[in-house]
């Protein structure tokens, strides 16, 4: 199957097209980490862009491109934050959004879903689940797609962070990101692939949802159904478009044990006193694991989002896994 894949130039005019639209995100350091790690270690911090995580750069790059008028409703399934994002991005547009949920997916960000107006409609856990029930609607409904993870307009949207670290940050040995979907780390390697050619790529993933580990080491594009993991939005698997991007620019693919998870949130809470979520914590950890980065070096890492259930979050509750 041949399909479009999005090139640097569709990076640079997504940060045009969005740069109005999205925060510029800050990049932080802490010397407590740093010495934790014996690194210089940059945070984009995404945390705290709108809605709480990156997704919003890619649904506003997709958004601005469509005419309200004629394309009045945008559909995706979301364990969260691209649901978020997308529907945050259409009530600025003044379209509707209608969101296929995974029932597991953490409360607050289906709250969060529900806040913008938008319609959610749950589904079991896992993509297949999701995808079913996406075809449901969008045979019965009209709407435009607007895949979390595998379409070229969304990867370069979200690629549009990494271009603003490395515009700041110039001189970075590598750069890291989680992988879910696919589409951060995808448009991430784009963008630092063609700003700095030297520059290390590498995604970090839990080892309960190794998809894109298991794709990156055999070559072979593989998927994982409904995974056990705190990290809720990595329990997708990885797109068509990000896995030929993964191939072609991504230098590494690691994997990071739950507990380690945990304790990357914990340790980013101690040194840079930010709350993020299980998802962003994985490159984090990844960090903290010597498997991204080596000592010495200047490493980024974009800290994908912070949208947290307090409710289920161990370390708040006394808990270590």
């Amino acid at each position: 199957m041949t399909v479009k894949l999005p090139e640097f130039s569709d990076v640079v005019a997504a940060a045009a097209r969005i740069g109005p639209h999205v925060i510029r995100t800050p990049v932080m350091r802490s010397a407590a980490f740093d010495a934790r790690v014996n690194a210089q270690v940059f945070f984009k911090c995404e945390n705290l862009q709108t809605g709480g995580a990156f997704k919003y750069r890619g649904a506003m790059n997709v958004l601005l491109q469509l005419d309200p008028a004629r394309t009045p409703v945008v559909v995706t399934h979301s364990s969260g934050n691209h649901g978020n994002a997308l529907a945050l991005a259409a009530r600025a547009r003044g379209m509707r959004a209608i969101v296929v949920v995974p029932r597991d997916s953490a409360r607050s960000k289906i709250a969060a879903i529900q806040s913008t107006g938008a319609r959610v409609e749950l589904c079991e856990p896992g993509l297949p689940a999701r995808e079913k029930r996406l075809a449901e609607i969008l045979a019965t409904e009209p709407g435009e797609l607007v895949h979390p993870f595998d379409d070229e307009r969304i990867i370069a949207g979200q690629g549009t962070a990494a271009l603003e670290l490395l515009a700041e940050i110039p001189s970075l040995d590598a750069i890291g990101t989680p992988v879910g979907g696919g589409g951060l780390i995808s448009g991430t390697a784009l963008a630092a692939k063609a700003m700095r050619p030297a520059i290390r790529v590498i995604g970090a993933e839990p080892e309960q949802a190794d998809d894109a580990f298991q794709s990156f080491r055999s070559g072979e594009r593989r998927a994982v159904v409904a995974p056990k993991t705190i990290a809720d939005g990595l329990r997708g698997s990885i797109g068509v478009r990000n896995f030929e991007l993964l191939r072609r620019w991504v230098d590494d693919v690691v994997t990071v044990s739950e507990a380690q998870i945990v304790e990357a949130m914990r340790i980013v809470l101690t040194d840079f006193k930010l709350l993020i979520e299980p998802s962003s914590a994985v490159a984090v950890a990844a960090v903290l694991a010597a498997k991204l980065g080596r000592p010495g070096e200047r490493v980024g890492l974009v800290i994908s989002g912070g949208n947290i259930d307090l409710d289920v979050c161990p370390f708040l509750r006394g808990e270590r896994l």
